[in-house]
């Protein structure tokens, strides 16, 4: 039997008695068992910010400087309605 699963993201904190609350309502899954996979920051993680003005100092991505890279425009696509 193929068993479906949705995924979601959200954040929340685990107290002192290994006991989970999340910091925003999960959608649909009032009284339903849900798999758990916590991830943990270490001490000397990078801030999302630090982590971004890393990647934008890397060398690696310095090929995206290059004007032949702008293949579009505001212009192409659609807008998305949020």
């Amino acid at each position: 039997m193929k068993v479906l699963s949705k995924a979601i993201e959200t954040t929340g904190h685990l107290d002192d008695r290994y006991h989970i609350t999340l910091d925003e309502p999960v959608p649909e899954t009032e009284n339903q068992n849900v798999r758990v996979i916590a991830l943990i920051p270490d001490d000397d993680s990078l801030s999302e910010r630090e982590w971004l003005e890393s990647a934008t100092e890397n060398p690696a991505f310095s090929f995206l400087a290059d004007p032949e890279e702008d293949i579009y425009s505001p212009e192409d696509g659609r807008a998305l309605s949020v």
